[in-house]
């Protein structure tokens, strides 16, 4: 089969496109025929050779990739063999999904919807469950004025469709006019281009010509609820844009510095701040629950995930993309073009 690998941490064209032997299930796991695999922006932070929060960077060589849909091919000892051709997306244990076959524990597969596309699929599992788990952490309702940061993302477009059914005012955030514009058609109420240095001022005129608005819905211009995964500076322009009571939920600092706050700013106004993706996400049946929930609201409730689509032989283009934010949503590698 074809794989990725990395045998040097730098540059992304240091990810390589190689013939290399087909993977073997082990006890309680099956080989997956590969027909999408999901790429994260920390994968890129790792290949470089840099860890980042718990994440240390991968003995060499290596080959990236935490999730994969496709065919069960072959089954292990002690799996059922009812799951031999049956399509299942997994979040996988040992990386690896960069390739056209990958190893997966039956204890995290889920079966993939008939009417889901592979992509869509591997989009969901672990993208879709973060957005599942934030939703869970956030609370949110009708009378939320949500700005989500890095709008145009993979997390990011799922919460403005997310936070839009549930009925709140949504304010997206992203960078560029392309991105912008998806973000409007994403169902945003407000979608601002972070590269303007007045974007918080941008917002604050627009939240106000809604209130003014017939039946405007909100108040002012007050946001009730920021979801950053960016940082740096650009998240704490956005925590500067809370209101009194507002809530702050972390998932990220794609920036490469989380957003700085202290005890002060949550004393004088109020505020609530939370590490988003510790167990504040977690419902009783924990991330399993978030996954099946993820996959469930792609296939019933039209929640509908951006992707950028790259052949696997294409990975180092992938990751380019990422890095320069020219990637729109969740990246995913196609082994068959």
């Amino acid at each position: 089969m074809h794989a990725i690998r990395l045998h040097a941490f730098g540059p992304a064209a240091n990810l390589t496109y190689e013939e290399v032997p087909d993977p073997t299930p082990g006890p309680g796991q099956v080989r997956i025929e590969v027909e999408a695999s999901g790429v994260h922006f920390i994968e890129t932070t790792l290949r470089r050779g840099n860890g980042i929060g718990p994440h240390d960077p991968p003995p060499l060589p290596h080959s990236p990739g935490a999730e994969a849909a496709g065919i069960v091919a072959e089954v292990g000892p002690g799996v059922d063999a009812e799951w031999l051709g049956r399509r299942v997306v997994a979040e996988l244990a040992a990386d690896g999904g960069y390739a056209e076959q990958a190893i997966a524990a039956a204890d995290d597969l889920h079966p993939v919807p008939d009417h889901l596309d592979a992509a869509t699929a591997v989009a969901m599992i672990t993208t879709g469950a973060t957005t599942q788990g934030l939703l869970h952490a956030a609370r949110l309702t009708a009378s939320d004025v949500v700005l989500v940061m890095s709008a145009a993302g993979g997390v990011g477009s799922l919460l403005v469709q997310e936070a839009r059914r549930a009925g709140a005012t949504v304010v997206g955030v992203a960078g560029g006019p392309a991105k912008v514009r998806h973000v409007r058609e994403l169902g945003a109420d407000v979608a601002v281009d972070y590269r303007d240095t007045d974007w918080p001022d941008q917002v604050h005129r627009a939240l106000r010509a809604l209130a003014a608005a017939p039946h405007g819905g909100t108040h002012g211009d007050i946001v009730t609820v920021v979801l950053d995964g960016v940082g740096g500076t650009a998240g704490r322009a956005a925590l500067e844009l809370l209101g009194p009571g507002g809530r702050f939920l972390l998932h990220g600092w794609a920036s490469g510095t989380p957003t700085a706050l202290t005890t002060e700013d949550l004393v004088a106004r109020g505020l609530t701040a939370i590490w988003a993706l510790g167990p504040a996400m977690l419902p009783p049946g924990g991330h399993r629950e978030l996954q099946s929930r993820a996959l469930h609201r792609a296939a019933t409730a039209g929640l509908t995930p951006l992707l950028s689509r790259f052949p696997l032989a294409k990975a180092a283009d992938a990751h380019a993309a990422l890095e320069s934010r020219g990637a729109m949503g969740k990246v995913v590698l196609l082994p068959r073009g």
